[in-house]
């Protein structure tokens, strides 16, 4: 099979066995989360024309905030608490971009799109199976953006590795790829961890990773994987359809739930 992959639509809460809702870990009950084997999520949903009213509507209010543990190490963090979530037009950005930056272009409806920043005005990304080398502006397809260098909590490599990294896999494509998503592309030509790869690690054992959705100040829910790649996945698709979806998703899940447990009791 290769480095193909097939499309697998994860629909709703109610396929994802999941810890406990408040976020309390149960050691007496599994925890384990959704895997994407054979899984891709898409960069390109929306299209790739230039949408200039993309800008406007996007609202980083309606973002998941959330936690990556591997173990009980935080390895990446989105919230506000933990740094500024804000964006701005692509224009901007190369105002405040350094060669080895990561760059994160996000639309409303739309799966974030990550970049490398190498210099010149140009960005290395994975898009529609291909690595490209761009220039922002036209890599940012209207979308804003912002600098992710501090998301994931890793150790990264200097900025000469990064940008080499990235420009050694330019015109890599379908077969040749390694990574599932821009993400994971450009996470890797950051930090370059084997995790980010696919395949990268066995799913066997136990679920290593945790992914912490808060759902307000004081309500969180805990999915748990046997890989990075697969939390990444559910992680991007939280992105994707946004925060209020993903609070419906779960409050519908667990009122399922009650209402089996009702159900069985009687």
């Amino acid at each position: 099979m290769g480095n193909q992959v097939e499309k697998l639509t994860h629909l709703t809460y109610a396929e994802v066995p999941t810890s406990d809702p408040t976020g309390v870990a149960q050691e007496d009950c599994p925890r384990i989360g959704v895997s994407y084997i054979f899984s891709n999520d898409d960069d390109d949903v929306g299209g790739s024309e230039k949408d200039p009213n993309q800008e406007e509507n996007y609202d980083t209010c309606n973002e998941v905030e959330c936690s990556v543990f591997y173990r009980d190490e935080c390895v990446y963090e989105k919230s506000l608490r933990a740094g500024d979530m804000s964006t701005c037009s692509p224009e901007h950005l190369l105002n405040k971009c350094k060669p080895g930056d990561l760059v994160e272009f996000v639309a409303k409806n739309q799966y974030p799109h990550w970049t490398v920043y190498v210099g010149d005005f140009h960005v290395v990304h994975l898009h529609r199976a291909e690595v490209k080398n761009d220039f922002m502006t036209d890599a940012s397809q209207g979308r804003r953006g912002r600098i992710v260098n501090n998301v994931y909590k890793f150790k990264p490599q200097n900025s000469e590795i990064v940008v080499r990294n990235a420009m050694e896999q330019v015109g890599a494509r379908d077969r040749e790829l390694n990574w599932r998503n821009s993400e994971c592309f450009a996470a890797w030509c950051k930090f370059g961890k084997r995790e980010f790869k696919i395949g990268g690690e066995i799913r066997i054992g136990k679920q290593r990773y945790s992914l912490k959705i808060q759902l307000s100040e004081k309500k969180s829910h805990i999915l748990e994987f046997q890989s990075m790649e697969d939390l990444i996945m559910e992680r991007r698709r939280n992105d994707q359809i946004g925060k209020n979806a993903v609070i419906q998703e779960l409050v519908s899940h667990l009122h399922s739930e009650e209402v089996g447990t009702d159900h069985n009791a009687h």
